[in-house]
């Protein structure tokens, strides 16, 4: 997963603009007591940050992936 792919899960879940707040404010437990964007600045895989992220802000399963289905992005 790049850098865009994490930012295009997170606006698709949060919104732009609170998916910019909860990265740069939240801190979480999984990602040693740093924010997102702290991780992904420390080189924190952003597949693992936005796993990190989904579990501790409960995202459902069937939206881990993003809202659309693959297909439909093309």
């Amino acid at each position: 997963m790049r850098h865009s792919d994490f930012w295009r899960l997170m606006d698709d879940e949060f919104g732009p603009d609170y998916a910019r707040t909860l990265a740069g404010d939240q801190v979480i437990a999984d990602l040693g007591e740093r924010t997102a964007r702290q991780a992904l600045e420390d080189g924190v895989r952003p597949r693992d940050v936005w796993a990190a992220v989904c579990e501790h802000m409960q995202v459902p399963a069937e939206r881990r992936l993003g809202r659309e289905p693959r297909a439909a992005r093309r």
